[in-house]
């Protein structure tokens, strides 16, 4: 064996130059103070910890990048979208316009937060770092309309709301960021529980690592993700790692666009690069999906990053997240300068396209009145295929995971199906705060596919008949809807604000008002966007387009 080669060392993530534009938030708090050997040292107070992460925790539950609306907007543009891509985009364009007034959320799961920071060896803080972070959190979530989701284990199997939104995820490194010892670098996120489930772990070997075999890998792997997550996403793929858990890391670092600056090729110094050619071919791929953004089409993503990692010879993790409609991360730094925040774009009216829904349309619209009767809806939603595009007004009663458990207890007992879920479609939904003056707080849908499990039961026992939510479902639901004629409505993933806004007129505690935005609901809609996705011939619209493609059309590299 040959001698060991000369030490040399890279970062793993070698990153490169920061381009960001940045406003300033604050000068106070902050001084640089003389130590020995001629070295300036930068003090932070921590109340600017703290005003940083409200601060931005602010910006992104109702700010988004100049750069995702300019993506946004070249959906509309292009004359391959789908007519369903148009839509879609349009509604999530106006939804970020309503969130930028900063009254409404642009999405109702408005997240765990995630802080990540980068301490340079002459910053100093008090030591409480974590703590100022956390009241940062604290400050935005219980002053804002936002909705908290974290919930404290009392014991293995008895859970409650904090009622902050805390803990938030807080992880502080001693690093130079950028090779600046005086500076302190953040990456801000929100992210909710649609795209975090979204996050996936494969542990693979070397027999992957050749053109064919990942293409396949990915046809098969991509489509799995689904809808549920609001596209269309920014889709990330890390493949080696010096770990699984490093690989997932990575991955989620990815999908905010933290790594865009990576090398573009590998070295013996075994750190990371972004593999550009392979994020084309990926991408096409994805459009060949025909799951377009959410409901048929190209968009299923916006753009793709690959990632490679070093690995064990023994070990190939691939790791696969995203970030989705609502794309929530903002970067900030504190330097002797003051205390900065990126720019996200504060008048996403200019990426509005000077067009009419008719424009965008394509096809038939088709109104359904909620007040009739059970039967009368479901015979005239029996009328459309599939991808149909409605028009909802009138009752919707909503209904999410605790309600429905406490229903199938209920029905275990042998207790009727409540008379709401039996006269009523259901929306699975979780409203945020509703601010003054507002019949609710944001009020998107939530994912279908947690509520599955209920379905036959419920069906069978008369109720959720109807059922309105976002993403694909599993083939039990479709079975259950063709014996039981019942449907499956999906509703667009993200324009949250918007529904509050525009389509929800009224709402009202019906059961379990104990349970917060888990209680069950009744709303009055006008003019609600659905379309059909499961109908009560057995069909279902996922089906095909989360089937691998057996003949992959895409540009291989040799």
């Amino acid at each position: 064996m040959s001698g060991p080669a000369p030490f040399a060392h890279s970062p793993l993530l070698p990153i490169g130059a920061d381009t960001t534009e940045y406003r300033l938030v604050s000068d106070e708090g902050v001084d640089v103070v003389h130590g020995p050997g001629g070295r300036r040292f930068l003090t932070i107070e921590p109340q600017v910890l703290t005003q940083l992460t409200a601060e931005a925790m602010h910006d992104i539950a109702h700010y988004l990048r100049p750069a995702h609306l300019t993506q946004l907007r070249s959906i509309i543009d292009d004359p391959a979208a789908s007519p369903n891509d148009r839509f879609v985009a349009l509604d999530l364009l106006r939804n970020a316009n309503i969130a930028a007034g900063g009254v409404l959320p642009m999405c109702q799961d408005t997240g765990t937060a995630i802080v990540m920071g980068k301490r340079g060896r002459h910053v100093l803080t008090d030591g409480t770092d974590e703590r100022a972070i956390a009241n940062g959190v604290y400050q935005a979530y219980t002053r804002l309309n936002l909705r908290y989701s974290q919930l404290a284990p009392i014991t293995m199997w008895e859970e409650r709301n904090t009622g902050t939104n805390l803990p938030a995820q807080i992880e502080l490194y001693a690093e130079d960021p950028g090779g600046r010892p005086d500076a302190y670098k953040f990456l801000f996120m929100a992210k909710g529980g649609g795209s975090a489930n979204k996050s996936y772990l494969y542990q693979e070997t070397k027999a992957l690592l050749n053109p064919a075999r990942m293409m396949a890998f990915l046809d098969e792997k991509l489509r799995l993700i689904g809808t549920s997550a609001c596209p269309p996403y920014h889709l990330a793929i890390v493949i080696g790692g010096t770990s699984g858990e490093y690989a997932l890391k990575v991955a989620k670092l990815a999908s905010a666009k933290y790594l865009d600056t990576l090398p573009s090729e590998g070295s013996m110094l075994a750190h990371g690069f972004r593999d550009t050619e392979l994020e084309v071919e990926v991408l096409e791929l994805t459009r060949q999906f025909g799951i377009g953004a959410q409901f048929g089409g190209r968009y299923f993503c916006h753009d793709v990053r690959v990632i490679r990692l070093p690995r064990h010879g023994a070990s190939c993790p691939v790791a696969i997240a995203v970030s989705c409609s609502a794309d929530r991360q903002a970067l900030a730094k504190i330097t002797p300068s003051g205390v900065w925040l990126e720019r996200l774009e504060t008048d996403p009216a200019r990426f509005l396209p000077d067009v009419t829904d008719a424009q965008l349309d394509g096809g038939e619209v088709v109104n359904v009145d909620l007040n009739r009767p059970m039967d009368e809806i479901r015979a005239e939603l029996s009328k459309y295929p599939v991808k149909t595009r409605l028009s909802l007004s009138g009752p919707l009663v909503v209904a999410r995971d605790i309600a429905h458990a406490k229903i199938a207890e209920r029905l275990d007992a042998g207790e009727p199906m409540p008379e709401y879920l039996r006269d009523h479609a259901v929306y699975y939904a979780g409203p945020a705060k509703t601010p003054e003056g507002y019949a609710s707080g944001s009020f998107g849908p939530t994912t279908a596919g947690r509520m599955d499990a209920y379905v036959a039961k419920f069906q069978a026992a008369g109720g959720s008949h109807v059922m309105l939510a976002k993403g694909n479902r599993s083939r039990g639901v479709t079975e259950s809807c063709e014996q039981h004629g019942g449907f499956y409505l999906g509703s667009i993933g993200g324009p949250a604000a918007r529904l509050a806004q525009d389509c929800i007129k009224h709402v009202e505690v019906l059961e379990y008002a104990e349970l917060g935005m888990e209680a069950v609901w009744k709303i009055e809609v006008e003019d609600f966007p659905a379309f059909i996705v499961v109908d009560d011939k057995g069909n279902d619209f996922f089906a095909e387009v989360t089937r691998p493609n057996p003949v992959l059309r895409v540009g291989r590299r040799p």
